[in-house]
């Protein structure tokens, strides 16, 4: 297993506080605390609350003696795991580091206020993106100057094919067997929908949920109509909209939201849905756009949970219709917007469009296609493979 992205960070930030590490199902994260452990403490204990006998000793408190890190995995399923994290990290703090793992949100999944407020750290667990799977140092990126975007080469266009057929996730990535990718899809979901969701949240009929699950690959990159998917369900309005909001703290897709500026006169109601594994998006161009939001998101997220930045992700439509796939902000303030094309063509007088009306300062043009780097106007159009080495 490659070393992940967020390693040292999370290293550092142990001898401090306690870290929450949240991320979808099998994305990595035990695998990940197991490297931290290893490489950074002399015993760790590792208690996971879907094992009976560690779920004992977690109520009860009882850890290995000399162990100087505690792991504790999926314990967002016990009512009252953040009052009970609270009292254990403050009895062991001067003995032992405290690492929290989970497949959902761990901010959501709480009862009363938040007990442990100061006293850890929260991360998000991406899928592996080109420069992690590369195994390229993060990229120095600075907010609000354009992005550091090195040379391509056909290990970066290789490694990105790879990607766009079989996703971030470590086990499938790695494999690349596309019969092992249909059973890990398979497998992936049915747990996810059975086990993960169930364990928490009551859902009267979960193969409808099934069914919700199975139609939203469809809809990526197309702006989302709840109303749409109640027709299609046959539930309540309000149904469907808490099924969508238990699948996204489940990490199973993520939502993105139009940029509202005063320039413009912006759409400021439905969002767009992209999924955290962008390998069950069927058509080509759409799983492209999947893979860049996924890569932008990652990258938002990474200065958010590493360095205390406001980067958010949004898109660009207005009452006219126009549209940009994407526009990344820092402290409400634009940055830079990005179109995705499969292919090249002429820069997108959307982009141009906004790029002058929101003054952002840097305009991307993000093609499919290989060998592809020139600047027309204020827009630069570039091959993915390229673009997307500037991400973490």
């Amino acid at each position: 297993m490659k070393q992940r992205y967020l390693t040292k960070e999370i290293a550092d930030d142990l001898t401090r506080k306690m870290v929450f590490i949240s991320g979808a199902r099998q994305v990595g994260k035990t695998s990940m605390g197991m490297e931290i452990a290893r490489r950074y403490f002399s015993h760790a204990d590792y208690l996971n609350w879907d094992a009976r006998d560690d779920r004992k000793r977690f109520l009860e408190g009882r850890f290995a003696g000399d162990a100087n890190l505690i792991m504790l995995d999926e314990i967002h399923k016990y009512a009252d795991w953040k009052n009970h994290v609270k009292g254990l990290f403050d009895k062991h703090k001067e003995d032992c580091s405290f690492l929290v793992t989970g497949g959902a949100r761990l901010d959501i999944y709480r009862r009363g206020g938040d007990s442990l407020m100061g006293r850890y750290y929260a991360y998000r667990l991406h899928p592996f993106s080109l420069t992690e799977l590369l195994g390229c140092p993060t990229p120095t990126i600075t907010p609000l100057e354009a992005l550091q975007i090195p040379d391509a080469s056909t290990e970066a266009t290789d490694a990105l094919q790879n990607l766009m057929i079989f996703g971030g996730f470590p086990e499938p990535l790695l494999g690349q067997s596309q019969r092992e990718l249909r059973r890990w899809h398979n497998q992936r979901v049915d747990r996810l929908v059975r086990e993960d969701i169930r364990d928490i949240e009551t859902i009267r009929s979960l193969s409808r949920l099934q069914l919700l699950v199975d139609s939203l690959p469809e809809r990526i990159g197309s702006l989302l109509s709840i109303n749409a998917l109640r027709e299609d369900l046959s539930v309540a309005h309000k149904t469907a909209a808490h099924w969508l909001d238990v699948l996204e703290h489940f990490y199973y897709h993520f939502r993105i939201y139009p940029f509202a500026g005063s320039r413009i006169r912006s759409l400021k109601k439905n969002p767009k849905l992209y999924l955290w594994d962008w390998s069950e998006v069927g058509d080509g161009g759409a799983r492209l756009e999947n893979l860049v939001a996924s890569h932008l998101l990652k990258l938002c997220h990474y200065l958010q949970d590493v360095d205390g930045r406001k980067t958010e992700l949004h898109f660009l439509r207005d009452n006219d219709g126009r549209e940009v796939d994407f526009l990344v902000t820092e402290a409400g303030r634009p940055w830079f917007a990005v179109e995705v094309k499969s292919s090249v063509s002429e820069p997108s007088k959307q982009l141009g469009y906004f790029g002058e009306r929101l003054e952002i300062p840097t305009l991307y043009q993000v093609v499919g296609e290989q060998g592809v780097d020139w600047v027309r106007g204020n827009t630069r159009t570039i091959s993915a493979d390229k673009f997307l080495l500037a991400m973490p």
